[in-house]
């Protein structure tokens, strides 16, 4: 597996492909984009979080180009601070270990690249295969709002988790 920026004309119709209801979108977004997913929104936020927060898009791929998973990845240099966002895998892949293959070669970017000291991520804890598989990276609750979010008649928390570099 293999890490490089989002390239939008090359990777936008694969990734809108792996959010097929809208329960799951939520999940991904917290609604911060519309469902159904469209280029020109997507693209818009990617450009307006790029702008606002210095993040960047990125995707794996496995060896063959083949794209297979997603995410957003600023640094805070006053804190120096990682943050990960809008992580996604392709649905056929999921519960393969992709996820955390990927977000190892996220961590080893943040640490090595950037130089983060650590990185953070939020998660709705309702999103289990998610949050298992941060923990399963490494990453522990830092801090969990209740009631933070509210998707239909359902009222979601917003679980924040950390991993430090190790020394």
């Amino acid at each position: 597996m293999r890490i490089r920026p989002y390239i939008p004309d090359r990777d936008y119709e694969s990734i809108s492909k792996w959010i097929t209801d809208e329960r799951a979108h939520a999940f991904w977004c917290a609604n911060l984009l519309p469902y159904p997913l469209t280029p020109e929104a997507f693209h818009d936020f990617l450009k307006k979080d790029s702008m606002d927060w210095t993040g960047s898009a990125y995707v794996a791929t496995e060896d063959d180009g083949c794209v297979i998973g997603f995410f957003c990845y600023s640094v805070n240099a006053e804190d120096n601070m990682g943050f990960l966002k809008f992580i996604m895998v392709d649905s056929a892949k999921r519960g393969k270990g992709y996820g955390k293959e990927m977000l190892r070669l996220a961590l080893r970017y943040a640490f090595q690249i950037t130089g983060a000291g650590a990185v953070q991520l939020n998660v709705f804890p309702e999103n289990l295969s998610a949050k298992r598989c941060y923990e399963k990276v490494g990453f522990v609750e830092r801090a969990v709002a209740r009631n933070a979010f509210a998707y239909k008649d359902e009222s979601w928390s917003r679980c924040n988790m950390v991993i430090s570099q190790e020394p």
